[in-house]
């Protein structure tokens, strides 16, 4: 497999104007971390922009930053973390979960659109990307949005490019939101909790004046494989109910204990502050218990939406008629299911139920050939799907970005 690797803008019109004239599809890559998510793509050319890998521009005091997209994520985040800042959306790192090598580049970051528990309070990714420079399909540069909010005109295209998996355009450089660091957070823990009583005290704290900023709960099950941070947890085996609270450390203690009292008639509410609740939230974040190196390390793992006051009933029958495990990061109604290998990763069953309480379902870590076989992304409906076409047909005609990556035997 040949691999292009491109040094500037130029480079890439190049590269993606030649596979137009040649009729042969790119795979577009940084560092490769997030490569096993998705439809395996038949290509025999890899455009890597591993090397445009430059920060353009840092401004702490106007809270941005400006970097090329083929950035290490890890590095971004030791620059702006010396200045007590961060991506406040929680960038997950898939490559715990995919056993890859590093956390990837920021242009994976924002064409995966991870985020991680505080996206219920601080918006995704798509709500951070300010501006963009990429290539389109037709192997022409364009530019969107800017470097403040007030300055962007015309049609907001960042939304599109994040998610969009390089399916829509090859992303050179963008500029990003950066926030403060909070002085203090506190974690609620309460231990006992089934998944449909976890489900309404998640509801209740998230539906409370007091700004919290994740809420999640584990099941003893999915406990017994964690590891780090989360097997402090474990200590009697009961299932775990976290809710974090940060700011100021006056307000994050204050809060702290007004919502402990309102949370006390559903369990014990022991507290985490600081470093010992970052921890926590840390390996909540990147799914932990499911992790490539873990007990469970040979499972596929499920991302799944879906609404909130269905969550709880929705996670146990799945467990019960899987026999797998499921993680609740409720800030935003998210269910990691983990399950026990087969020919499709149980896709006909948790396809039906997700599709019976109207979520949806992303196949995030599968082998290959279960790849091949089943629909990674969540199936759409017929005119949503026209419209997705038309869309991506507008930036990359020719379907030579990341072709079949996103629908099985289709252009994207």
């Amino acid at each position: 497999m040949e691999t292009l690797k491109v040094r500037d803008i130029k480079d890439v019109e190049e590269v993606v104007r030649a596979a137009i004239a040649s009729e042969q599809p790119l795979e577009i890559i940084g560092h490769g971390s997030k490569r096993a998510i998705g439809h395996p793509m038949a290509t025999n050319a890899v455009l890597d922009v591993s090397v445009l890998n430059a920060v353009t521009a840092y401004e702490p005091n106007e809270l941005i930053i400006t970097v090329e997209a083929g950035a290490p994520l890890a590095d971004v985040q030791s620059l702006i973390d010396a200045k007590n800042q961060q991506f406040a959306f929680e960038p997950v790192d898939i490559s715990v979960l995919l056993g890859s090598a590093g956390a990837g580049t920021i242009g994976g970051m924002i064409g995966a659109g991870l985020a991680g528990p505080r996206r219920i309070k601080a918006g995704g990714i798509r709500d951070h990307l300010l501006g963009a420079h990429a290539v389109s399909g037709f192997g022409d540069g364009f530019k969107t949005g800017g470097r403040v909010v007030k300055n962007v005109t015309g049609y907001d295209l960042c939304k599109l490019l994040t998610g969009s998996w390089g399916t829509l355009a090859v992303m050179t450089e963008v500029t990003l939101k950066v926030m403060p660091k909070p002085e203090a957070e506190r974690t609620l823990v309460l231990r006992g909790l089934d998944d449909v009583t976890a489900n309404k005290a998640m509801t209740a704290a998230l539906g409370s004046p007091f700004d919290v900023s994740g809420a999640a709960h584990l099941p003893g099950s999915a406990l017994r494989s964690g590891t780090g941070a989360l097997a402090g947890l474990a200590t009697s085996g009961q299932p775990v109910t976290l809710v974090r609270l940060e700011g100021i450390s006056a307000s994050a203690i204050h809060r702290a204990a007004s919502l402990s009292q309102t949370l006390s008639s559903y369990a014990t509410v022991d507290v985490l502050a600081d470093d010992a609740s970052a921890a926590i939230w840390s390996a909540l974040r990147d799914v932990l218990p499911f992790a490539a190196n873990g007990a469970l390390g040979t499972w596929p793992v499920w991302r799944i939406v879906c609404p909130p006051a269905s969550g709880g009933a929705f996670g146990q029958a799945l467990a019960r008629e899987t026999g797998g495990e499921v993680i609740y990061d409720w800030g935003g109604a998210l269910i990691w299911a983990a399950v026990p290998p087969n020919a499709d990763a149980h896709a006909v069953l948790v396809r039906s139920h997700v599709e019976a309480i109207g979520g949806h379902a992303t196949l995030i870590r599968a082998s290959e050939d279960v790849r091949r076989a089943v629909d990674v992304f969540q199936p759409q409906a017929a005119g949503l799907a026209a419209l997705g076409e038309r869309v991506r047909a507008s930036f990359d005609p020719r379907s030579v970005l990341n072709r079949g990556r996103m629908i099985r035997g289709g252009g994207a």
